[in-house]
């Protein structure tokens, strides 16, 4: 019976020095004799290449394994507070151009807005 494979997992820093030595490579064949020597696979190369070109080469130590950690009661409530407050800010915003509307619309019907105490 063959043994269970283990994956094998590569640091950032011979992510980047393999990335390095494929890009050193000008005769024919060299990139295949590198991805042989290492063992790994051309679209694995391919794909370190890609972050490497969009997010640098921080983008090659990878990601903490897991789920995101869930959000405390604190950080709910600034959601919570957040959505609020831009919902208030759309209201006042239409509060607000209603009100010149209406004064839009009084000023071209000539009615006074005075207070009934100032007459």
């Amino acid at each position: 019976m063959p043994k269970a494979g283990k994956r094998r997992k590569f640091s950032a820093a011979e992510k980047l020095r393999i990335v390095r030595e494929a890009a050193a490579c000008t005769q024919r064949g060299d990139i295949e004799a590198l991805l042989r020597r290492e063992g790994i696979y051309s679209s694995l190369l391919t794909a370190w290449r890609k972050q490497l070109a969009l997010h640098g080469s921080e983008a090659l130590a990878g990601r903490k394994p897991g789920r995101k950690a869930k959000q405390d009661a604190k950080d709910r409530r600034i959601a919570e507070l957040e959505k609020r407050s831009a919902r208030l800010e759309e209201k006042l915003a239409l509060a607000e151009k209603l009100i010149d509307l209406q004064k839009k619309v009084s000023s071209i019907l000539g009615i006074n807005h005075t207070n009934d105490e100032e007459r």
